[in-house]
């Protein structure tokens, strides 16, 4: 990796025993620089002990990132670039990513709280493949031709929009910033992302393998930084044509809101509820055990988390009991650095007193607790933001713990009589993110997935994600796809070219 001024790194190692030199200045230019505003502290949510700080980036350093990014969208060597060639840089990247790939895991652990293992075998290889499928669409954007009769010729052009403002989560740290750069990168534009500042250490390492792997200064630059400050100049900024935000909904509206006063184009995925059915002729095994991975994996933390079960009458209390015996089972709770934990502690002890609050909320409103419904000690001294695998049945549609989006490890499962009552119930929501259907009749399987108000819907499974299939949300979910064939789109715009080659009208 490349080498940096002392005073803006600091030497680091993990409770795994992992040692690395960790970047702390702002990304810039291919450069690490020092910011004009605070600093963030870093905090292990299982142990509430510092990990370090890093500097945070203000209006100023976010004007001077987006300075760099447009005077690089113009420079021969971006802008004159054999795609090929480009797309050569990205499979560079990919693999520096991958040779690096137990750090990553181990920073993102700690940063994040979320188990290490699950960081390396999932996290780290979807970061990766995404890098890599869109490094191989790089050559293979390009416009069409039209017929226009024997003496005009139209042909369009697919261009990058420019200079790109991306601020992401910080549910998945590595794995949300190459959703953002992979078809950004793949088309053309250039860019400054904005890492959340509950998890901002592993985009300063990724910076060092950008310059490592040959992208031209200016092409990306990465900015830590608080949201009311960094995220807003980012989004007002007149220089950026775009933003892509993952995020809260609350959040979105005020991007979009700001992106409106000059028309930016933008991509927004945020909140979801989303709803997981169960009819009475599914493969009770496949569905209790998609839906514990549904809610409970990353600490429930997931914008698509099926948060809402429910289950056909004739099969619901078999299924609460096989659930329930399932969550007690599998979700082991406990740090991160050991093999066995399933779910690590929530991010922050923001997060933690949240979900906390909706627990409490949910027994105020008479949802039954089936299992867990309180906080976990897990260390001696009491320390760190652990959370028992809550299960609430017999909730009903107007409580809060059914209709707003929790981001935790609790579940509300409800009993649906027939299909069309458990399409209206699914439906019955401001979201539209993400939705999972278990069945195995096959004609029901493809009605109901049209049916459902959603961006995505699984049929048989829960959180599948793949490069290749297109992600994102209807109503209050998001506007835009990212991911597969659709995510150039989001990045791309077209030009139309009408040549008349010697017609008089």
């Amino acid at each position: 990796m490349s080498t940096m001024s002392p005073s803006l790194s600091v030497n680091l190692k993990a409770p795994n025993g992992k040692q690395w030199v960790q970047p702390t200045g702002l990304f810039i230019n291919n450069e690490f620089v020092a910011s004009t505003g605070g600093t963030i502290t870093s905090i292990d949510p299982a142990t509430e002990a510092e990990i370090t700080t890093v500097q945070a980036a203000s209006a100023e350093d976010v004007g001077k990132a987006v300075q760099a990014a447009h005077k690089a969208l113009n420079e021969p060597s971006w802008k004159e670039m054999d795609p090929s060639e480009r797309g050569a840089l990205m499979t560079k990247l990919a693999d520096l990513m991958e040779a690096n790939k137990e750090l990553f895991a181990t920073i993102d652990a700690w940063d994040n709280g979320k188990p290490y293992l699950e960081a390396l075998n999932n996290d780290l290889g979807e970061a990766v493949a995404v890098i890599r499928y869109y490094g191989g669409w790089a050559d293979k954007i390009h416009g069409q031709t039209m017929n226009m009769g024997p003496k005009k010729f139209a042909y369009t052009l697919r261009q990058p929009i420019g200079v790109v403002g991306q601020i992401i989560p910080w549910n998945y740290p590595l794995s949300m910033a190459t959703w953002k750069l992979g078809p950004a990168l793949a088309c053309g534009n250039t860019m400054v992302l904005k890492a959340s500042e509950q998890t901002p250490l592993s985009i300063l390492v990724l910076g060092q393998l950008i310059k490592e792997a040959g992208f031209p200064p200016g092409v990306v630059n990465f900015v830590n930084g608080y949201g009311k400050e960094a995220g807003s100049a980012l989004a007002n900024h007149p220089l950026v044509d775009k933003v892509a935000f993952t995020g809260s909904t609350a959040t979105a509206t005020q991007i979009m809101s700001t992106a409106a006063k000059s028309l930016k184009n933008i991509t927004l995925e945020t909140g979801g509820k989303s709803p997981l059915l169960v009819f009475a002729d599914a493969d009770m095994e496949q569905a209790v055990r998609w839906s514990h991975l549904g809610i409970m994996s990353n600490q429930g933390q997931i914008c698509t988390a099926t948060s809402r079960v429910m289950v056909q009458k004739d099969i619901y209390e078999e299924f609460i009991s096989q659930f329930v015996a399932e969550v007690k089972r599998m979700s082991k709770v406990g740090h991160q650095w050991d093999d066995a934990t399933y779910q690590g502690p929530q991010v922050t002890k923001q997060q933690y007193e949240k979900v906390l609050e909706y627990i409490k909320v949910g027994k105020s409103e008479g949802a039954n607790v089936a299992t867990g419904g309180k906080a976990l000690k897990v260390r001696e001294d009491g320390k760190g933001f652990y959370i028992a695998p809550t299960v609430f049945t017999d909730v009903k549609p107007d409580m809060r713990v059914w209709k707003e989006e929790i981001f935790g490890p609790v579940v509300a499962i409800a009993p649906f009589e027939g299909e069309a009552d458990a399409v209206a119930s699914a439906n019955d929501s401001t979201y539209g993110l993400g939705a999972a259907v278990f069945t195995t009749n096959l004609e029901r399987a493809h009605r109901v997935a049209a049916e459902i108000e959603s961006g995505v819907v699984w049929v048989n499974s829960s959180q599948d994600c793949y490069p290749r299939v297109p992600f994102g949300g209807v109503k209050q979910s998001g506007i835009g796809r990212e991911m597969g064939e659709a995510g150039l789109e989001a990045y791309s715009q077209i030009k139309s070219v009408l040549v008349n080659m010697g017609s008089k009208l």
